[in-house]
């Protein structure tokens, strides 16, 4: 899959490093901004239970 996404990029290898630089950024502030407000509710991370 990385290697057909990096034959698609266009351009040089320096811009192809920097496109891929740029997704990367893109689809973690998807995920930071979107995806994971969207599960807190769901998903409680900050209820931690400890047993002994």
């Amino acid at each position: 899959m990385y290697a057909w996404l990096w034959h698609k990029l266009p351009g040089s290898p320096r811009t192809r490093v920097l496109t891929a630089l740029v997704l990367v950024a893109a689809a973690v502030a998807v995920l930071w901004w979107v995806v994971f407000p969207l599960f807190e509710p769901v998903v409680r991370l900050d209820e931690v239970t400890v047993r002994k």
